[in-house]
């Protein structure tokens, strides 16, 4: 029926397209005057103005001051108010979960680490959840029922046919069958959850070197190797999620690995995985290899041997790049990305000297070309990939002003 609420076109809808372009040029730009606003808009002076009335007393703006060195009369400045609504995200490894909560404005205005030590949880998945959170909510001065959802990130992926955590078989205490159905009951806010590579793609996509490309492959390597696989600007899953999981894809130059998940590894994780450095560098003649965690001692020798200029450390860097490329020739085969963004800390610690190693690889190794880059997002990738992908979901729904 014409003229209800909801019909496209009617004015109520037509003042809510305005009022979310208005609250996007705000999120975009900062503060901006009701001059600036119309101009950005094309809406008329009246019509601004009342735009920002309305939104002004939806509480999803405020005034934050006036503008200054310019002629005539200051503008009053207009800006998101960051109390509208809070998002938070959880990064779960097998040591740790790292939480954050931030404000509508994808400010991070809390965070926390709780630490997971130990192949057997020390307490259910669902309080470690709610510790790890909590701890978050209390740094931002919230409460709980503040949040108003959360994005968790974990290895693997729960498949949505069955609810079930697959191809992390690695994470203690997240296999349960009702886990989802304990985590909706004790938490108060929606609950999402997403593969943390993907995550990391959803940061890069939205805040670093995957800006502006709908096309483009992210590879990760730190607690293990993966890919996301963002085409036509939307991540591609898979049937089961597992699409991405390229750790157990085989490939040349490593024994086959058969019953992979239960091994939870394949040819390519063999191959040029973290935990693979420190043994070729060992096989290298490297004799400081650096004690601790592999994914660290990676990290390290990475960032060592990019800064030599020959030698036993040059040599580990160009086998890593053949290894690494040697994966990603499978990929961009098969997706002809526009876009390869090399993450996770064993990628990014090798800069642009691994990442042109590997684009020459590459360029050896397979038909496509796609244009290799490091990832920009270097501090908490999969954890920013989290607050992100809640706040574009809070957003929609605490903009929507047709309702």
């Amino acid at each position: 029926m014409a003229g209800t609420a909801g019909t496209p076109g009617t004015p109520r809808v037509l003042r809510a397209m305005n009022d979310r372009a208005a609250l996007d040029l705000l999120l975009e730009h900062g503060p901006l005057s009701r001059t600036r606003i119309g101009k950005l808009t094309g809406l008329s002076k009246p019509t601004a103005s009342q735009l920002l009335a309305r939104l002004e007393a939806a509480g999803l703006v405020r005034l934050t001051g006036t503008s200054e060195g310019r002629p005539g009369p200051n503008a009053q400045l207009y800006a998101v108010n960051p109390a509208a609504a809070h998002a938070a995200g959880l990064d779960v490894t097998p040591t740790r979960i790292r939480a954050a909560v931030a404000d509508i404005t994808g400010r991070t205005v809390g965070e926390h680490e709780l630490p997971t030590p130990g192949r057997r949880p020390a307490q259910p998945v669902v309080e470690q959840v709610t510790e790890a959170l909590d701890g978050a909510v209390k740094a931002a001065g919230l409460a709980r029922g503040d949040v108003h959802r959360l994005v968790i990130g974990t290895p693997g992926a729960f498949d949505p046919n069955t609810g079930r955590l697959r191809y992390a078989s690695h994470l203690p205490g997240w296999h349960t069958p009702s886990l989802l159905d304990e985590l909706a009951a004790a938490l108060p806010m929606p609950v999402e959850y997403e593969n943390d590579v993907n995550l990391a793609a959803i940061a890069e996509q939205r805040l670093g070197a995957a800006r502006g490309h709908a096309d483009f492959v992210l590879l990760w390597n730190q607690e293990g190797l993966g890919a996301a696989l963002v085409l036509g600007g939307r991540l591609h899953r898979g049937w089961t999620g597992g699409a991405g999981e390229v750790g157990f894809l085989p490939v040349p130059g490593t024994p086959l690995v058969r019953q992979v998940t239960r091994a939870n590894s394949g040819g390519y994780q063999e191959l040029a995985g973290s935990q693979s450095l420190p043994k070729l560098a060992r096989h290298l003649g490297i004799e400081d290899v650096p004690p601790g965690p592999y994914t660290e001692a990676a990290a390290e020798l990475v960032a060592r041997a990019a800064d030599h200029a020959g030698g036993p450390y040059r040599e580990l860097l160009q086998t890593y790049a053949t290894r690494l490329a040697t994966g990603l020739a499978s990929l961009v085969s098969v997706l002809d990305p526009e876009l390869v963004v090399l993450s996770g800390s064993a990628l990014t610690a090798g800069g642009e000297v691994l990442r042109t190693l590997v684009q020459a690889e590459l360029e050896e190794l397979a038909a496509a070309r796609p244009r290799l880059v490091v990832g920009d997002v270097r501090e908490h990738p999969v954890l920013r990939g989290a607050l992100e992908s809640a706040l574009a979901t809070t957003r929609d729904e605490i903009f929507d002003t047709s309702r």
